[in-house]
């Protein structure tokens, strides 16, 4: 049994780039749906700690910004995408303020007050403007809280999509999207959302990992549903690990902000000693990918569990004011971070590639947008800048919307939809199947499709999930769907792009780094990969 719904917009995914373009819909009377896998704050918006990067501080300049931005992209980011999300950084700022972010300002010595902004990794100024070290959660409560109130907008939670709904694009070659098939989880009803425009918000990607400072929804669902659907997908080699999460036994996916690294924040080992001024002239301001490797090599190398990050030669005072949500979460472990060093491994953290698009976030697909981590934009290329994802979520935001308030009023009629048929399946009473795949799936991308990559683990990794391709086919031909199905079956499309993505670059670059390709191939222009569903 199932019913439908009709909307103008259909938007997939309640983070910050979800709600801000469901925002800057619905005031022109586009009536709007929101869906949620989980709850509304289960995404990686409201976990963001360290900021948004944006120029404001009279030293600093776009120009600036930009070369940042391209450096530590590794040759791969396309300078028009960089240059037009840069530009718009203090306009989104400006935004997000008047949804009632309230961000950390501080006084000059003139006695005048302006944003306190922070440094990190691969900036050369600063300019993250940040809510202390929970910004994320801030620009989550407001949109949410706006979005509530908001008539010609629908917030579910607990949904979760199963499959877009594609047709003919009358007039046009290849498809347009018309809706979606959706899992009331709750209910344990597949539902039939209809809607003449569909956007992917879904997040990134990275519990394809054992070790992930992401929340439990980042399972690669809009990728996946996208490159079902037969969107091109790009660059999912470039997996980001974030250099620094909490390592504790009881721990469960804490992210350390690069903003501790950025306020003077040292990196050490067991014995105290420093090792990033060795590895980078930069130290522990070099971009992510440069940390994360040293931070793996001295791992294995010394046969240790983790490596430290000391910030406590800063005063109590200090930290308080600027970490307090990190200092009661390792609090809560018996770590004084006032007193003691924080240990850390790097777990993974970002998907920089994604489903490709354009610059007003169009897909393949006609009437389909995706935009934040679900995209590849040519933003972040071979590796992301810190803080630069929570501006390209507002910046595509707007620039969505304002192609689909051209597109909507050209878009006709939908056509009928037929009803989501389980009538040939049945209830599991094999659960165990999914949870065991999921476990190995995890298990073996952590040690073959890592941050340290060969020729023969991903062979090996690449056999391994031809074989759960099966397994999971099977089961979902034969049984009804669930949450944790639905997201094993997108995890393992995940591992097979980022499989296929890595055996094609012959060359470590950015976050793609192989001990079979050392080097980076300057012999010829960079160009990403991109993968073409069968079609």
């Amino acid at each position: 049994m199932s019913y439908s719904q009709n909307y103008d917009v259909l938007i997939i995914g309640s983070g910050g780039a979800g709600l801000s373009l469901a925002l800057k819909l619905a005031n022109y009377s586009i009536r709007v749906a929101v869906l949620s896998k989980f709850a509304l704050t289960a995404g990686s918006t409201y976990y963001a700690q360290g900021g948004i990067s944006a120029v404001f501080d009279a030293g600093d300049s776009i120009d600036s910004h930009i070369e940042d931005t391209l450096d530590a992209g590794a040759g791969l980011c396309d300078p028009e995408i960089v240059r037009l999300t840069v530009t718009h950084g203090k306009s989104s700022i400006d935004w997000l303020r008047k949804q009632g972010v309230i961000f950390t300002q501080e006084q000059t010595k003139s006695g005048e007050t302006r944003l306190h902004l922070n440094q990190e990794g691969g900036h050369s100024h600063r300019r993250i403007v940040h809510t202390a070290d929970a910004t994320g959660k801030a620009v989550s409560l407001s949109l949410i809280e706006r979005a509530q109130e908001h008539p010609n907008i629908e917030l579910f939670e607990h949904y979760n999509v199963v499959e877009l709904i594609t047709t003919p694009n009358a007039g046009h070659t290849g498809k347009q999207v018309i809706g979606a098939y959706v899992l009331d989880s709750k209910k344990q009803l597949v539902k039939t959302m209809a809607a003449r425009v569909v956007v992917l918000a879904t997040g990134g990607a990275s519990k394809v990992y054992l070790y992930s400072t992401n929340p439990q929804s980042s399972t690669g669902d809009g990728i996946a549903l996208a490159w079902r659907a037969g969107c091109r997908i790009s660059n999912m080699e470039f997996m980001q690990f974030h250099p620094t999460c909490l390592y504790h036994p009881n721990a469960r996916s804490f992210l350390i902000s690069e903003a501790v690294r950025g306020e003077g924040g040292r990196l050490i080992l067991p014995d105290g000693s420093s090792f990033m001024h060795k590895v980078d002239p930069r130290a522990e301001l070099a971009p992510r990918d440069i940390v994360a490797r040293a931070i793996d090599l001295e791992i294995k190398k010394r046969g240790i569990d983790c490596v430290y990050l000391d910030i406590s030669h800063k005063s109590k005072r200090f930290i308080l004011e600027h970490f307090p949500t990190i200092y009661q979460e390792c609090l809560k472990f018996d770590i004084d971070i006032t007193k003691q060093p924080i240990p850390v491994v790097p777990a993974a953290h970002y998907t920089c590639g994604g489903i490709l698009t354009d610059s007003y976030a169009r897909t393949d697909i006609a009437n389909l947008y995706a935009i934040g981590e679900v995209a590849s934009t040519g933003l972040h290329g071979a590796n992301r800048m810190a803080s630069n994802s929570l501006l390209e979520c507002l910046v595509f935001a707007e620039r969505a919307s304002e192609d689909i308030l051209l597109k909507l009023p050209h878009i006709s009629e939908l056509p009928i939809i037929p009803d989501w048929d389980e009538s040939q399946v049945s209830d599991s009473d094999e659960e165990v199947v999914v949870a065991h795949n999921w476990n190995e799936l995890r298990h073996f991308m952590w040690d073959y499709v890592g941050i340290v990559r060969t020729d023969k683990r991903l062979s090996r990794a690449m056999s391994r999930v031809e074989l759960l391709n099966k397994e999971i086919a099977e089961y979902y031909n034969n049984f009804r769907v669930t949450s944790d199905l639905l997201e094993l079956r997108n995890l393992v499309i995940i591992a097979e792009l980022i499989i296929r993505c890595a055996q094609k670059r012959k060359e470590s670059r950015g976050l793609h780094y192989t001990l079979d390709y050392p080097e980076t191939d300057n012999s010829k222009p960079p160009q990403n990969t991109i993968l073409t569903p069968d079609r």
